[in-house]
C-alpha cells in the first residue's frame, strides 16, 4: 500500500502505536515515509518545553509517528491543528477560539503523500469523532480515500465496538485492510483468542495482533509482515 489511515473503536485503543508501527515497518524497508494526524489533543498533559519530552512518561502523537517514520517533518505538517485540553478537536478548537478548516487538512496530508513513498495517516479517537460539528474523522478518511486500519483492545468488549466499526468504515464506502488488537497479551487467554477469532468471522477481516511496545525505542518494535506471511506477528 502506499498510503493508509489507521482509525480505531475510541479513544485509548492504540491508534498511534499502530500508526507508528506501520510507518517504523515501512520506513526499515527502505521507505520514504511521511506520516499524518489532523489534530492532537491533550498537550496539557505534557511538560510545555518540547526540549524535555525525550524524558517526559510519554511523547506527544505526532513526535511518535515522526520518530517512527525517521521523518523530518515538521509540526505544522504532521499535526496541522494542536491543543492543550484532553478533548474533541472540535471542542478543543473552540475553546482556543479557533475553528479547524477540512480544507487545510486535506490540502496538508496530499502534500505529505505527495512528498513520499508511503504516508501513515492516523485519525483521532473514534471513526465518527468530528473534526467540526459538520466534518467528522469518516469525512476526512472519505476526502483522502486510503484503506483503512481498525486499531482495537483485545480485551472485553471490543467485540461490539470492532465490529460497529468495520459497518461504519464499509458502510462510508472505505476498503477495511486489517484490524490489529493491541496490547496483545504475552499469555493471551481463552477471552483474546476468542475476541480475535469472533472479530475476524463475523467481520470477514483479516485480524493481527500487536504486543506492548516500548514507544521510545522504535529499533526494539518487531517488523510487521503481510498477512498471510508465515512471519506476522502472531500470540506467544
Amino acid at each position: 500500500m502506499r498510503s493508509v489511515f489507521v482509525t480505531g473503536t475510541g479513544t485509548g485503543v492504540g491508534k498511534t502505536v499502530v500508526a507508528a508501527a506501520i510507518a517504523n515497518t515501512a520506513r526499515r524497508a527502505g521507505r520514504d515515509v511521511a506520516v499524518f494526524k489532523p489534530a492532537v489533543s491533550g498537550l496539557d498533559d505534557l511538560p510545555p518545553n518540547p526540549e524535555v519530552w525525550k524524558s517526559a512518561p510519554r511523547l506527544p502523537d505526532h513526535a511518535l509517528l515522526r520518530l517512527a517514520a525517521g521523518s523530518n517533518q515538521a509540526d505544522d505538517e504532521v499535526a496541522p491543528y494542536r491543543f492543550g485540553p484532553p478533548v474533541s478537536p472540535h471542542l478543543a478548537a473552540g475553546m482556543a477560539g479557533e475553528r479547524i478548516d477540512p480544507d487545510r487538512l486535506r490540502a496538508a496530508a496530499l502534500a505529505a503523500e505527495a512528498e513520499a513513498d508511503v504516508l501513515v495517516c492516523e485519525g483521532v479517537g473514534g471513526f465518527l469523532v468530528p473534526l467540526t460539528v459538520d466534518y467528522l474523522v469518516r469525512d476526512l478518511a472519505c476526502d483522502l480515500g486510503m484503506p483503512v486500519v481498525i486499531a482495537a483492545s483485545p480485551g472485553l468488549g471490543t467485540i461490539n465496538h470492532t465490529l460497529m466499526t468495520i459497518e461504519a468504515v464499509r458502510r462510508a464506502g472505505l476498503d477495511v485492510a486489517v484490524v490489529v488488537l493491541t496490547p496483545w497479551p504475552v499469555r493471551p487467554g481463552s477471552m483474546e483468542r476468542s475476541n480475535r477469532e469472533t472479530i475476524a468471522g463475523l467481520g470477514e477481516v483479516e485480524v493481527e495482533v500487536l504486543p506492548g511496545l516500548d514507544l521510545r525505542l522504535p529499533r526494539s518494535w518487531p517488523a510487521l509482515a503481510p498477512p498471510g506471511d508465515e512471519r506476522r506477528l502472531e500470540a506467544a
